[in-house]
């Protein structure tokens, strides 16, 4: 099944918001119905595609058949842009301004490398495209001005396998294009997982994990995916680059982690070794209520520097828990409002013996923290609707609501200093600008030294929604460099974060990558102005 080409996921899953939201969203921040909804599929004008014959001939003999290079306007438009809220907007009113000039589905890595051979030599730039799942601009390419050139989206789909499982060593080699949840129903036919459950599992790919260096809803327990990762293969056009052969190596340095979240600047990944784990015999998840949010992040950094660390541990600031954010699949189901506080879910995963263990030591150190038990019931609902976000955003987006998400990450001591500055940036632009906002945060991972802030923003969409959103973004961006936070936690650069990833990567460093672009991609033909600024 193909993604919903003007919003997220499955669209039988949607769900209108109900009217007590919609009634709150109008009296406190203005939101106006929208007039129409989004174009039909059918009624956008699509561009011509620029293909010549002879670069769709060379496509076609690199992966073998007429089927597997597509220039219809159907496969164009579900290849154009990200699922970013600008991105959704803009195609919902049927810009498509910028589509690809082919979708090509490799088979193979050959496959992959013959296709670049055919880029390099007809002119064509060349995105990776797994689940189409970017937030940050990651699928769409930037054009010189002095040179404009087509692209080909490579949709990655049809390598979809599990080429290796070694249950001695608990890896497994997995292909790019392989979805998370047929990934894990895979492993889980040999007793493994790999735990990795970010809030796009859904329809995100084992290619796009690595490539954007995502973490997971249970990385307090399981790790980010860069963390699993032993091995990779990239090709790239000037061959083909081997990474990892040892889960630990002092063989100079690592060039896996050269290739991990470089969003196909460097190469298309073709397969991936990641270290697994045994399927967990208990899920247990529950909730916790702190008075403040500086008291429920004293709780959650004791737990993730001096342990028991649990699978999953989250904590909403009181707007969102006020809102009731932490459940988005039960929004405005009760029409109560939340009692005060901050609500925080823990998780955990493994043998029954084990989980109970921790349960019991991890409720002693919360509740020594101020904490108070709320049961099961908060975290079991979390689970059941913990990838339901998405389909939120595009209820409002239907009811005429502007709603965008952003993160970032810091060390422990400079996160409230982080969350106060953000909170300030977004509230402040976006009310000068006519259209003040409701912003909310959570702590969405954990680690020893640090966590990161995961903020969503919701205000009226304005007169352009679009060109309103842009300021706010910036004035969050420099609030985030400013406080001493990373400009990406988990959902990439893209070209929506490379300006500011430039500045966080210091001169030198960029030149250092621009060298290593310049050998593997000398042509430049590789999601071009993604991640690195063009030349």
């Amino acid at each position: 099944m193909d993604m919903l080409w003007s919003g997220w996921g499955d669209p039988a899953k949607a769900t209108p918001l109900p009217d007590t939201v919609t009634a709150l969203l109008r009296d406190l921040l203005g939101v106006k119905p929208r007039g129409t909804g989004p174009v039909e599929l059918e009624d956008i004008d699509v561009p011509e595609s620029p293909l010549t014959a002879a670069a769709h001939r060379a496509l076609r003999d690199a992966v073998g058949d007429e089927a597997y290079v597509r220039t219809d306007a159907e496969s164009r438009i579900r290849h154009t842009r990200g699922k970013s809220t600008p991105d959704l907007l803009r195609i919902r009113c049927g810009d498509v301004a910028d589509p690809p000039a082919a979708v090509v589905l490799p088979a193979t890595h050959d496959d992959v490398l013959a296709v670049l051979r055919a880029c390099a030599a007809h002119g064509l730039a060349l995105v990776p495209f797994g689940g189409g799942t970017s937030v940050v601009g990651g699928l769409a390419p930037e054009q010189s001005v002095s040179r404009r050139r087509p692209f080909v989206a490579l949709d990655l789909r049809r390598m979809d396998g599990l080429l290796a499982l070694d249950p001695v060593s608990r890896t497994a080699t997995l292909q790019p294009g392989l979805r998370a949840p047929h990934a894990e129903a895979l492993l889980a036919e040999h007793g493994f997982t790999l735990g990795h459950f970010p809030q796009s599992y859904e329809w995100a790919t084992i290619g796009g994990f690595a490539a954007a260096r995502s973490s997971g809803q249970a990385s307090a327990g399981y790790g980010r995916f860069d963390e699993m990762v032993l091995g990779l293969t990239l090709a790239t056009p000037e061959g083909t680059l081997e990474a990892g052969r040892a889960p630990r190596s002092a063989a100079g340095p690592d060039l896996r982690q050269l290739v991990l979240g470089s969003e196909g600047a460097f190469g298309v990944i073709t397969s991936v070794t990641v270290r697994l784990r045994p399927l967990p015999q208990t899920r247990l998840y529950e909730g916790w209520r702190f008075a403040s949010f500086e008291e429920g992040a004293t709780a959650l950094r004791r737990l993730a520097q001096d342990g028991p660390r649990p699978a999953v541990l989250r904590l909403s600031d009181e707007t969102e828990t006020l809102i009731g954010l932490a459940q988005p699949d039960a929004i405005g189901a009760s029409g109560e409002p939340q009692p005060a506080g901050c609500q925080a879910i823990v998780g955990y995963e493994g043998t029954a013996e084990d989980v109970a263990h921790r349960r019991a030591r991890a409720g002693a150190v919360l509740r020594e923290c101020g904490g108070t038990h709320l049961g099961a019931e908060p975290g079991e609902r979390w689970a059941h609707g913990r990838y339901s976000a998405p389909y939120l955003r595009d209820a409002l987006l239907d009811v005429g609501a502007f709603a965008e998400t952003l993160e970032t990450a810091a060390f422990w001591s400079r996160v409230p200093e982080l969350y106060a500055a953000v909170r300030a940036a977004l509230t402040t632009t976006l009310t000068e600008s006519g259209t003040p906002p409701l912003v909310m945060c959570h702590i969405s991972h954990v680690y020893e030294n640090g966590a990161s802030l995961y903020f969503t923003v919701v205000s009226a969409q304005g007169e352009d929604p679009v060109a309103h959103w842009a300021p706010a973004k910036h004035a969050a961006g420099e609030a985030i460099l400013a406080a001493g936070g990373t400009i990406s936690h988990h959902h990439g650069v893209g070209t929506d974060h490379r300006d500011g990833y430039v500045r966080e990567a210091g001169p030198l460093g960029i030149e250092a990558l621009r060298a290593v672009k310049r050998r593997l991609d000398p042509g430049g033909l590789l999601n071009p102005g993604v991640l690195l600024p063009l030349d």
